[in-house]
């Protein structure tokens, strides 16, 4: 009998794992699938409320109607990168769940209005806009709570734009390969600030000569 009573027990636990084994294959599977990238519009289209992050970088589309984007229930990523917008889709701003939005290498003039709505958005990438107001933009933006990165590479930026002053949220800031010729020590009194990064503008200082300026975050310079 003890020989049987050990037998069952060990045919229970190998039971036991290998349930467990299949469900955890099931879980990876299922997460594998929720971070596939759809890169073709059309595509996405299909099952839009399946579809967590859309790269539509570097293409040519016919941009759908504003209402298309509701479909979009689920996405969390978005980039539309080097596609040389003129007009940003105000149907951007319905989409709720959005974290990420990389509006990188566009043509537009601002920000749609609309914008103001995604609360959700944690990272923001205005990165090779140069012809972007970005103070009439930076104010659409300015009530996002969630907002804790943005990206103003590239941009052609000689002076802080009053309205940044205003993302008080913001926890990082790339600011690279733009025009200043001074320290832009404004930045100091966004209070949640905890990473700066100013490499390749037009002075030159150190660590230490920000810190005497009352910068108490990480700066790359």
């Amino acid at each position: 009998m003890k020989i049987l009573f050990k037998i069952n027990i060990v045919t229970m636990l190998i039971t036991v794992f290998y349930i467990t084994s299949i469900n955890a294959q099931t879980t990876t599977t299922d997460s594998l699938i929720t971070k596939k990238e759809f890169v073709n519009l059309q595509d996405a289209l299909k099952t839009p409320e399946k579809v967590y992050r859309l790269n539509l970088s570097n293409q040519k589309f016919n941009m759908p109607s504003d209402s298309v984007w509701e479909r979009f229930t689920n996405l969390e990523y978005l980039s539309i990168k080097d596609d040389h917008l003129i007009i940003l889709p105000a149907g951007f701003g319905k989409l709720k769940k959005l974290k990420i939005l990389d509006l990188s290498g566009n043509d537009f003039n601002i920000l749609p209005q609309s914008f103001s709505g995604l609360s959700n958005l944690t990272e923001l990438y205005l990165n090779d806009d140069k012809k972007m107001n970005i103070n009439k933009s930076l104010l659409v933006i300015e009530n996002l709570r969630n907002l804790k990165v943005l990206h103003l590479e590239n941009d052609n930026i000689k002076t802080i734009p009053k309205n940044l002053l205003h993302l008080s949220s913001l926890e990082t800031l790339y600011l690279n390969n733009n025009k200043f010729k001074l320290p832009p020590v404004d930045l100091k009194n966004l209070k949640n600030l905890m990473y700066l990064d100013l490499q390749k503008n037009r002075f030159k200082l150190d660590y230490q000569d920000f810190q005497e300026q009352g910068f108490g975050i990480k700066i790359k310079l």
